[in-house]
């Protein structure tokens, strides 16, 4: 139980104002400080200070007319991302702190605290006129200004100026200067805070904002620094070692100089003894056991994330620190990423995520000049289920930093060429143009790319240069045989009849592309190349926009742009806007359910992508760019869309054939063999589980 405080704040009930005016004024004048002794009095708002003389008078003017109301500046703490299961991804903060109520501080904590540091608290006011004697008198002997005499209240004043200033070294000495009118100011502010917040409130401010050493601020952090513990489970012993810390962490530091820490601790452990919080006997069977540390380090930003989950979570910090509904201007948004205790909800699945990982590790190895990525995403919705790569994140060798899912906009790089992947939109444009599946072209092996139009007018005239993989000649074939077969002479010229800007417009509907669109560095982002080899995949694109928009074929024509975020929340507890897929129909139904027809067929028994099929409904493509550069696999379910691509993305333009992917040789690369196994296993691992509700097919007619 708390000592019962004066009713006034201010005063004492062992000293009259008279009387303790009178004695201060003298042992000042003794010591040469009238000045403070004269703020002491006029703080404690004696009635009579006429008496008192003019240096008095003149302190309790300049007193008066320091600035009221200490501003408590808002705690930096720490933000925390969590998957879709409520698990922690990753901790990021520039303090390591959480606020807790006191009410979740153990009371042997508390105590310990205030017998150390203030154990006359719940009995003086702002001032302990006893220690502040005390310290006029010391004072005068050196000279200078100490630190005795200060309340618990006043070193909480002294703690906010400290928050306030921040990282920056210059402010912080500033706000720690020991001067004549600091310590009047400090005394100024700790008068204001008794008479407006109660005893309790202000220990609750002072155990959250107080630095204990080893970058933890707040007694939270502490415990879990020092004990693995939350404030709340603190035990005696190691109560007491907190507490101590507050005076110096640095010279009391119990991982660098455990003795220092356990003499500390020891003094503090006899203060509560002499006072009466514990017996003798509590206090010594507590210096009988030594520090009990269980030391576990905080560690913060995507680089410390969950491993594997720190490609996500850094597109995560990308859309929080690039969407102006997070703050008004980037340095605003960053502070309240580092500083605002978030806690950031996310859509990444964790069986999604480990089957994806699972995938790149049992078929590409971390030292390969290859690298395999991939992106999985929920139909009808956009939700980002999982990230992975198989160069894991990081800054040494067989690591990599950049987040190769995603495009610049989002921390990632400028995308790989797509291939035969995106002859699906090709398909889905001349499909929405009333061109059938049963549409027969002539398709020989080698053929012209003819005129096209692109979307600025500019004609583009008929030259050589396509072909297919294979010398032999297709004939007349339609389009579900072409998709089938991957064949180049039927999807250039239908590109052609559909229209170069139709095919461009459908890509941009699809989230292909980055038109209007600026990178980080304000320069514009690249937009889709109209050339007539667009629809072969010349284009450079991230497998997060890939399996984007194969999403929408599955959800029945419903484009969703990809989220990653499904609810944000400050330390306040109020919830933030987040960004939404913004869902629309893109196709009509009947359209995409023929473009699953199409890709369906390349996962048959007669379509490039045979060997990969999965034992549910299921549509895909696959995609080799010149000299099998880049090797894709793009497919999906009715409920998940994934996208996979193996490269050198260091060079980009360097053939894949006969290179080691996995400890195997591949001559020609082609996506089926590279990309597909690593799709494939991700699919059936994230699949496990889910039904088997059949995709959409349109007949053949």
């Amino acid at each position: 139980m708390a000592p019962t405080r004066s009713d006034n704040p201010g005063i004492s009930q062992q000293h009259s104002p008279r009387r303790v005016g009178r004695t201060l004024l003298l042992a000042a004048r003794l010591v040469g400080v009238s000045a403070l002794a004269g703020v002491v009095v006029a703080g404690l708002a004696l009635p009579a200070v006429g008496g008192l003389g003019l240096g008095a008078k003149g302190a309790a003017d300049s007193f008066n007319s320091l600035p009221g109301d200490l501003v408590v500046p808002t705690l930096s703490q720490a933000s925390k991302i969590y998957d879709a299961d409520g698990g922690v991804i990753a901790t990021v903060y520039s303090r390591d702190r959480t606020v807790v109520p006191l009410s979740k501080v153990a009371p042997v904590m508390q105590s310990a605290l205030v017998d150390i540091e203030d154990h006359r608290f719940y009995q003086h006011g702002a001032i302990d006129l006893q220690g502040t004697l005390r310290a006029l008198l010391r004072d005068g002997a050196s000279g200078g200004v100490s630190q005795g005499g200060s309340t618990l209240t006043q070193q909480y004043v002294k703690n906010v100026f400290v928050e306030e200033a921040g990282d920056s070294a210059a402010a912080v000495a500033e706000a720690t200067r020991q001067t004549l009118g600091r310590k009047i100011q400090e005394l100024k502010y700790a008068i204001e805070l008794e008479q407006k917040l109660s005893k309790q409130q202000i220990l609750d401010n002072y155990l959250n904002i107080t630095y204990f050493g080893g970058g933890a601020y707040g007694v939270e952090a502490a415990s879990e620094l020092y004990f693995s513990e939350h404030a709340a489970q603190l035990t005696l012993p190691q109560a007491a070692m907190l507490a101590g810390l507050v005076q110096s962490p640095s010279a009391y530091d119990p991982v660098h100089d455990p003795a220092a820490a356990l003499t500390r601790r020891n003094e503090v452990l006899d203060a509560m003894a002499t006072y009466g919080t514990i017996s003798k006997a509590q206090d010594a069977q507590a210096k009988a056991s030594g520090l009990g540390l269980k030391v576990t380090v905080p560690k913060t930003g995507c680089i410390a994330a969950k491993p594997g989950d720190e490609f996500f979570c850094n597109y995560v910090e990308h859309v929080l620190l690039d969407d102006p509904v997070f703050g008004a201007t980037p340095q605003a948004r960053q502070a309240l990423f580092d500083q605002g205790g978030l806690r950031i909800n996310t859509t990444l699945n964790p069986q999604d995520q480990s089957a994806e990982e699972q995938a790149m590790h049992d078929n590409i190895y971390a030292s390969d000049k290859a690298v395999a990525v991939s992106s999985m995403v929920q139909p009808g919705t956009g939700q980002i289920l999982a990230m992975a790569q198989s160069r894991p994140f990081g800054p040494g060798e067989n690591q990599t930093e950049i987040n190769y899912n995603v495009d610049a906009l989002h921390g990632g790089g400028e995308g790989f060429q797509t291939g035969s992947v995106f002859k699906a939109i090709t398909a889905a444009t001349a499909l929405s143009e009333g061109y059938p599946l049963t549409y027969q072209i002539d398709s020989p092996a080698v053929a012209d790319y003819p005129a096209m139009t692109d979307c600025n007018g500019v004609v583009h005239p008929a030259v050589s240069g396509d072909r297919n993989d294979t010398p032999k000649p297709y004939g007349k074939i339609d389009m579900v045989t072409a998709m089938a077969k991957s064949v180049n002479t039927y999807f250039v010229p239908l590109e052609a009849q559909a229209g170069l800007c139709n095919v461009v417009h459908m890509a941009q509907q699809l989230g292909l592309g980055n038109q209007g669109m600026l990178n980080p560095s304000g320069t514009a982002l690249e937009p889709i190349a109209q050339a007539q080899s667009l629809t072969l995949g010349v284009n450079d694109l991230a497998p997060l926009q890939i399996a984007d928009a194969y999403a929408a074929f599955a959800a029945n024509g419903t484009y969703c742009a990809p989220t990653a975020l499904t609810s944000v929340t400050n330390a306040q507890g109020r919830s933030l806007a987040v960004p939404s897929g913004d869902c629309r129909q893109v196709l009509p139904p009947t359209v995409a359910q023929q473009v699953n027809t199409l890709l369906n067929s390349v996962v048959s028994d007669q379509g490039t992508g045979a060997t990969i099929g999965l034992p549910y409904s299921d549509a895909g493509k696959t995609g080799t760019t010149d000299s099998e550069a880049q090797a894709w696999f793009a497919g999906y379910t009715a409920e998940l869309s994934d996208a996979t691509v193996v490269t050198d993305p260091n060079h980009p333009l360097n053939s894949l054939n006969g290179t080691d992917i996995g400890g195997r040789s591949y001559d020609p690369a082609y996506g089926y063999l590279t990309a597909g196994p690593v799709w494939h296993e991700a699919m059936v691992g994230a699949m496990r589980g889910l039904p088997n509700n059949p995709l959409t097919f349109a007949p053949v007619q």
